[in-house]
């Protein structure tokens, strides 16, 4: 595939690019959410990673167990996916969380929590909470279940494990979180330092997912809704990712700045050059893949995965 003059071969960046693009180009102020899902589905679905998918029923919120052969029964990631609230589903990120339950050797529940605007604020965090309930009541410990999530999953990530720690319930080991929405109020700087650099999300939008998420009177500074502005104590150990190129960059720097001092075991990968939750493109970017190595990692030193099945 070429630029102008057709000698020139497309960045890689840019082909993930156009594959977003070209989604939100077939939409206008006529296009209806259901039309949006279904859309945002096909041209994200699809998975050719050797997995077993099984659908199941995780405390009422509709869920898929994905896993690879080698998979241990006592361990487990919870993963949320992205798509602001309003659109995404197990469907649409089931490549990326094959990749990442390949990587880890670790099965993964994702489930499709309730979407907005049919559903508000809390009704996701209440489906989150619920699913990591039925894991517990499964048999499952909290030592050996990881939270994960991209975007607005990042956001539920931290929510949930926000409102499990107000309700004295046990918290998950550790989790990973994929350019995470942190402040619905879009108060980071990146909002204009970055708006030339992503081509993709820019502040009005964003605002604009933040309402349909939490209504008209929502408040975009409830720490359940916008983690950010949390009291981040006691909180497991975490790995973010974002790119570069993200207006909602500072959502994660912000976030890491206040949970460090907050105490909170925090480790910051700021990838060059990328763009929103680019590790959805293995397909065309190494950088995805290198990044779902580095989630492995982390997840593996926490869930003891890799050690405790001694060398291969």
């Amino acid at each position: 595939m070429g630029r102008a003059g057709g000698n020139i071969a497309a960045a890689p960046i840019e082909l993930a690019i156009e594959r977003i693009r070209a989604v939100y180009r077939s939409w206008n102020r006529d296009t209806s959410v259901a039309q949006m899902r279904s859309d945002w589905d096909t041209a994200f679905g699809g998975c050719t990673a050797p997995v077993t998918c099984e659908r199941v029923s995780a405390g009422g919120v509709d869920g898929e167990w994905i896993s690879p052969s080698d998979a241990r029964e006592d361990k487990a990631i919870l993963y949320f996916h992205g798509g602001g609230f309003r659109i995404g589903s197990v469907s649409s990120h089931r490549d990326l969380i094959a990749q990442i339950a390949l990587a880890t050797s670790c099965r993964v529940l994702a489930i499709n929590y309730r979407l907005a605007p049919e559903h508000r604020f809390p009704a996701a965090l209440d489906d989150a909470i619920a699913a990591y309930g039925w894991m517990l009541d499964c048999g499952l410990k909290s030592a050996n279940v990881a939270f994960a999530g991209d975007s607005a999953g990042g956001n539920l990530v931290l929510a949930a494990m926000l409102a499990l720690r107000e309700r004295r319930l046990p918290l998950p080991v550790s989790a990973v979180l994929m350019s995470p929405w942190t402040d619905l109020a879009a108060t980071g700087a990146s909002y204009v330092s970055r708006a030339e650099a992503d081509p993709i999300h820019q502040r009005p939008m964003i605002l604009a997912l933040a309402r349909n998420y939490l209504g008209a009177q929502g408040d975009p500074y409830d720490p359940l809704a916008s983690p950010l502005y949390a009291d981040l104590g006691g909180l497991p150990p975490l790995l973010i990712q974002v790119g570069d190129r993200e207006t909602v960059l500072d959502d994660s720097v912000m976030f890491t700045d206040m949970a460090r001092a907050a105490g909170i075991d925090v480790t910051l990968e700021v990838w060059d050059g990328m763009i929103h939750v680019f590790q959805m493109f293995g397909a065309e970017l190494p950088e995805a893949h290198r990044a779902i190595a580095s989630i492995a990692g982390f997840l593996n030193r926490h869930l003891h995965i890799k050690a405790e099945r001694g060398p291969s």
